[in-house]
C-alpha cells in the first residue's frame, strides 16, 4: 500500500492509497474531488473505498463527486456520524477493522474534535516497519483538534489510545500545522531539548514548502504536549497536578495563542 499525499485547500491534505497489484485506490478525507480524479487517472487507478474520519466540509466535500464517478466505491465513517457524512455506507464502531491492499485497519473511536470522530489504524506488515495511523483532526504533529463537539475528558481518552500505538508509526494528519503548532508548544515547554530540535527542522522544512506530514508518532509522544498532559513539566506550567485539568488548559491556551 502506497500512500499519495494530495495538498488542497488552504492547508489540508487528502490521501490516496494505492494497490499496485490491484491497480486500486482507497482515499482518507476527501475535501475536494478534482486531485483526487486527477492522481487516480495518473495512476490508471480504480477507486473502491472513502475513509472518512468525521463530518467536516474539508474532509467529505469531495465524496458526492467521487461516488458519482465510481457507484462501487464504499463510503466509511462512523456510526454517529450516521446522516452527516454524504454517501455514508458503513457505519464503523470503535474496535471494527476495514481492509484495502491486504492490510487490515483498527478502527478507533476518538470523540473530542466532533462527537464521532474515528481513525484507521493499519499495523505494520513486518514487525518492526513502520504502521500508519490516519487520524484526521484528533491528533496533529505538535497539537490536537479544537473541542467542537467534545470534552476534556473525552479527547484525553482519545489520544491517549493513540499514544499507545507503537512510537514506529507515520501520523498522517488531515493539517499542514505543524509549524504554528510547535511555537505554541515552545511557549509551554521550553526546555524539551527534542521540542527544540524538533522546532528547527520543521521551520527549515517549511522554508523549503516540504510537507511535515507524515510525523514519527515517536516524536509526537517525546514534543507534543497534548501527548504529555502527565509530565510534571506541564503540569507545572499549568498549576496543576490533574491530567484532564491539564490538557484542557494547555487546550484553552492554544485556542488563543
Amino acid at each position: 500500500m502506497k500512500v499519495y499525499q494530495i495538498p488542497v485547500l488552504s492547508n489540508n491534505y487528502v490521501f490516496l492509497l494505492h494497490d499496485a497489484e490491484a491497480n486500486t485506490a482507497a482515499v482518507v478525507d476527501p475535501a475536494i474531488s478534482e486531485p483526487v480524479f486527477q492522481m487516480l487517472k495518473e495512476l490508471g487507478a480504480k477507486l473502491v473505498a472513502i475513509f472518512n474520519t468525521h463530518h467536516h466540509s474539508d474532509h467529505v466535500g469531495g465524496n458526492r463527486m467521487l461516488v458519482e464517478h465510481f457507484p462501487d466505491a464504499i463510503v466509511y465513517g462512523g456510526v454517529e456520524d450516521r446522516g452527516r457524512i454524504p454517501e455514508q455506507q458503513v457505519f464503523l464502531q470503535d474496535g471494527d477493522r476495514v481492509s484495502f491492499a491486504n492490510r487490515t485497519a483498527e478502527v478507533f473511536f476518538v470523540p473530542g474534535h466532533t462527537r464521532a470522530h474515528i481513525a484507521y489504524y493499519f499495523p505494520p506488515v513486518i514487525s518492526g516497519e513502520m504502521g500508519d495511523l490516519f487520524c484526521g483532526d484528533t491528533l496533529f504533529s505538535g497539537g490536537c483538534g479544537r473541542l467542537f463537539e467534545g470534552t476534556p475528558t473525552q479527547m484525553v481518552a482519545s489520544l491517549t489510545k493513540l499514544r499507545n500505538l507503537p512510537d514506529s508509526t507515520y501520523v498522517w494528519c488531515a493539517h499542514e500545522y505543524t509549524l504554528n503548532n510547535l511555537q505554541f508548544d515552545l511557549t509551554v515547554d521550553r526546555n524539551n531539548p527534542d521540542l527544540q530540535q524538533r522546532f528547527a527542522e520543521v521551520k527549515q522544512m517549511r522554508d523549503r514548502h516540504e510537507a511535515t506530514i507524515p510525523a514519527n508518532l515517536g516524536m509526537e509522544k517525546r514534543t507534543n504536549p497534548f501527548l504529555r498532559w502527565d509530565a510534571p513539566e506541564l503540569q507545572t506550567t499549568t498549576q496543576s497536578a490533574n491530567a484532564i485539568q491539564t490538557f484542557a488548559r494547555l487546550r484553552g491556551m492554544k485556542d488563543h495563542f
